[in-house]
């Protein structure tokens, strides 16, 4: 039995008829290269072989009576596969739109909690004799690294695969009593002072620097201290764009991808980074967007970029253990060449301020919100629409790399991998990078009513680096 962190339960209480909280994936197959059919049996045999690999697909969600403590996973049976793993056909053609569209239906349907937090969707039918695999895993079971590990556990560096350790008997847990999680809950509650002044302890070691990165985010006192040179750094609040809302229920998905080798053909002769271009690619094509919808502030958006903190040691490790950074995106300066030096000299900023606060900080304070105040909590701000009007960032980008290799999943090449991730209330959208083989590969996410020409976005990352070709 393992206890859910602070910041993995906050995924769990965040969670509404509208808000989901689970990621994925969409992995584009082409089964040519595997030696037998890619078939639903054959799918669910695969991940069958190596469901051992993968303790959470076992894991089962226990609650504490009242909310009185986080949650506990416990280690339950073998997973039901014929309800865990499905599939779904498309009709004629089969094109990229079709899949999008289907994806984004699967994207917006809720977990179930009283099973094992995961699906998994074989789609067929799509053209050109292609298949793929769209996953999803609630959040507050897994962060982008152990994502990874997900990944390493199911794909193979060859079509013929690997030779696997074979499972070991499984350890099934029983479900604690409801008196037993009461009086886990009553201790946890007692040792809340000695966790808050731990907290405060820390804080206050950290103060003066944390005290710097607000001041900077005041311009008047940024200019001042830095004796009237400032670097792009993000203020209080950001600006209101149309996806920064209350969201529906509804998704859209969109994917694209771009060469590896033009994006560090740019960031060479810039002198940056490959993320550096993805920030700046992202802010070109959301100023076209949002001239599109005649929304464009006169301030610059603000983006949230996640940091792992995992130690060394610690990949392999379940639940989240991340912290965000927040950068300045340059969706108002009018040339690609303006935005790349803006981004850059921005994310510059957002690291060094990152690197001034202690970063457990997210998580050591998720741990003072349990479920009987965050649940109802996460409520009151939704009902009163405080996630869109106190707003400090407008969307999440995150890039994540990945293998260089070609990659194959139950036999079939791994043409491309799109991840796909959460919305919430106020922050309608979000775009996930990550690179595979020669490609980034982008997936985006938003609600279908904020953001409904989500794919036109999308195409406009291709036009935005073809221009930094031009011009640099």
């Amino acid at each position: 039995m393992r206890q859910l962190s602070g910041l993995d339960a906050e995924f769990l209480s965040m969670e509404s008829e509208r808000v989901y909280a689970h990621v994925g994936s969409l992995c584009v197959l082409d089964p040519s290269t595997a030696p037998r059919p890619l078939t639903l049996a054959q799918l669910t045999g695969h991940i069958a072989s190596r469901a051992h690999l993968l303790p959470l697909l076992r894991h089962t969600l226990v609650t504490v009576p009242f909310g009185l403590d986080q949650p506990y996973w416990i280690d339950g049976p073998e997973p039901d596969l014929s309800y865990h793993v499905r599939e779904v056909a498309l009709p004629a053609p089969g094109d990229d739109h079709q899949l999008s569209v289907e994806v984004a239906r699967l994207h917006a349907r809720a977990l179930d909690r009283s099973r094992p937090l995961w699906e998994i969707y074989l789609i067929t039918g799509l053209q050109g004799g292609r298949a793929a695999v769209y996953s999803k895993i609630h959040h507050a079971a897994m962060d982008g690294v152990s994502g990874d590990d997900v990944l390493a556990a199911l794909l193979d560096l060859s079509p013929e695969g690997r030779t696997v350790p074979p499972s070991p008997a499984p350890v099934q847990e029983q479900p604690p009593g409801a008196l037993h999680l009461l009086a886990l809950g009553v201790v946890s509650i007692l040792r809340q002072p000695g966790h808050a002044v731990r907290f405060a302890a820390g804080l206050l070691r950290s103060g003066p620097s944390v005290a710097v990165v607000a001041a900077d985010r005041v311009p008047a006192l940024d200019r001042w201290r830095h004796h009237g040179v400032t670097a792009p750094r993000p203020g209080l609040h950001a600006p209101h764009t149309p996806f920064n809302a209350t969201i529906s229920a509804q998704r859209r998905f969109a994917f694209t991808d771009l060469p590896l080798t033009q994006v560090k053909q740019v960031k060479d002769r810039a002198g940056l980074t490959v993320n550096d271009v993805v920030m700046a690619l992202c802010a070109g094509a959301l100023r076209r967007w949002l001239e599109a919808h005649d929304a464009l502030p006169d301030q610059p958006l603000v983006a949230a970029v996640p940091v792992s903190i995992r130690a060394g040691g610690a990949n392999g490790s379940a639940g989240n253990q991340v912290s965000a950074l927040f950068a300045v995106l340059p969706t108002d300066l009018p040339t690609p060449a303006e935005r790349l030096k803006s981004a850059a000299a921005a994310m510059d900023a957002a690291k060094a301020d990152h690197g001034a606060i202690p970063p457990n900080l997210i998580g050591d304070a998720a741990g003072f919100a349990l479920p009987v105040l965050a649940d109802p909590g996460w409520k009151v701000l939704a009902e009163l629409r405080l996630l869109e009007r106190l707003n400090i960032y407008n969307l999440f980008i995150s890039n994540v790399p990945g293998p260089r290799v070609p990659l194959y999943y139950a036999g079939a090449l791994l043409v491309a991998y799109y991840p796909l991730s959460a919305i919430a209330d106020g922050q309608g959208l979000n775009i996930t990078v990550m690179s595979y083989r020669d490609r980034l590969c982008f997936g985006l996410v938003a609600c279908r009513t904020l953001v409904p020409d989500l794919e036109q976005l999308a195409g406009w990352l291709g036009d935005e680096l073809d221009l930094m070709l031009e011009q640099s």
